[in-house]
């Protein structure tokens, strides 16, 4: 039997920033929680690392929005009390053609909820940013409390206040097994624990640990590039010239998104929201032809675009996506057993939501009713997940 130490209110497997956001409110509410990491922190390998994410409402879906106006009270909350910024507002830029549905529904969406934004005509918007040149006549709505979060200080200040709040971390420990019961065992490379619930939020790993527990998810994992483009003038595009994170929609195949210039001096970064298949245990393998596709493409916004930045990537690094059929999460207990909590599929748009999806997964780890409406997020939403896959 295991000793009544290693006996856990709840055990978190993965401590990217969905499973450590899961960590921070289970500690918060004075639960016994150990995150369990099977990298060495800090590392590269999974969703969470680099230095910056998007943060914005600006969402085709009002679930999402209305999501994120809590998101932004957790990030100033873990901000103040981490003593480091986490947010620069920047305000984030929608840019594609006047008749583009996608930007229609998330002005309707943004106006329905009540967010600040406002539409700019092609003229006002070359007045406004002069560096974007509007290859096609493209129009824009600018979304004010848009703006970076510094995902690398993030992580770092929630795994200081896990710690500091009685949690405990322990990374470089794989999960190895997880026996199902009235309490979950959870055997690693190290030990076995014992705890009341038990949380995945693995990431590319998430069907892994969950195909001996009888369900496999539809789950797709990418390797996206993450390109960084060289100014020809240092800080053109940088958030001292009040440039904007910015969202292109209909310009591309796929989105793709931009963030002032600041991670690495003299370079921006802009990126493709679409990758490759990729197995998470060999993302380091050389590039694809659809590698280089993607980074064509790239180069072809860039160079219409934006002018002033140099055509051909100077810096190019690699984060995996773990994507959904329909792009939306996976927030739901495992169909047979009620004590085990999945939070999966985050589909390359995770990150600025952390705060509420640890919170609902707090949530529903200690049988709380939820505070948002789940339906989305449900596995059930998958037909052919069929009896053969549970």
């Amino acid at each position: 039997m295991t000793a009544q130490k290693d006996l856990y209110d709840a055990i978190v497997i993965g401590a990217g920033i969905q499973g450590c956001f899961t960590a921070y409110h289970l500690a918060k509410h004075r639960k016994r929680v150990l995150l369990l990491e099977q990298f060495f922190l800090p590392h590269s390998r999974g969703s969470s690392h680099g230095q910056s994410r998007i943060i914005r409402r600006a969402y085709p879906e009002d679930f999402y929005t209305q999501m994120m106006a809590e998101c932004y009270q957790i990030w100033a909350q873990l901000e103040h009390e981490a003593g480091t910024q986490l947010y620069r507002q920047t305000g984030l830029l929608l840019l594609g053609m006047k008749e583009n549905a996608e930007l229609k529904i998330i002005q309707a969406t943004l106006s329905r909820q009540g967010v600040e934004h406002q539409c700019l005509p092609s003229e006002e918007l070359k007045q406004r940013f002069p560096n974007i040149r509007l290859a096609r006549g493209e129009v824009g709505l600018l979304e004010k409390s848009g703006g970076v979060l510094y995902a690398d200080k993030a992580l770092r200040a929630l795994q200081d206040a896990i710690r500091q709040l009685g949690g405990i971390v322990h990374d470089g420990e794989k999960v190895m097994e997880i026996k199902p019961g009235l309490l979950v065992v959870v055997k690693t490379t190290s030990r076995s624990y014992q705890a009341k619930s038990l949380i995945i939020t693995a990431g590319p790993w998430t069907n892994r640990l969950l195909r001996p527990l009888g369900i496999e998810l539809p789950l797709q994992t990418l390797r996206i590039n993450v390109c960084y483009w060289r100014e020809k003038v240092p800080g053109s595009y940088g958030v001292s010239q009040a440039f904007p994170c910015f969202l292109g929609f209909g310009l591309a195949p796929y989105h793709i998104y931009g963030l002032p210039s600041g991670e690495y001096p003299g370079l921006m970064k802009v990126c493709y929201h679409h990758g490759n298949n990729a197995d998470p245990e060999e993302r380091d393998c050389p590039a694809a032809f659809s590698d280089i596709q993607d980074v064509h493409i790239l180069s072809c916004f860039v160079r219409d675009h934006l002018p002033n930045l140099e055509p051909e990537p100077a810096v190019m690094e690699h984060c995996m996506y773990t994507n959904t059929p329909d792009e939306h999460f996976i927030l739901d207990r495992h169909p047979k057993y009620d004590n085990i909590v999945i939070g999966a599929g985050f589909s390359g748009h995770g990150f600025k939501l952390s705060p509420v999806v640890g919170k609902i997964l707090y949530e529903l780890s200690m049988k709380l009713m939820p505070s948002y409406d789940l339906t989305p997020f449900r596995i059930s939403r998958f037909p052919r997940l069929g009896k053969a896959h549970i």
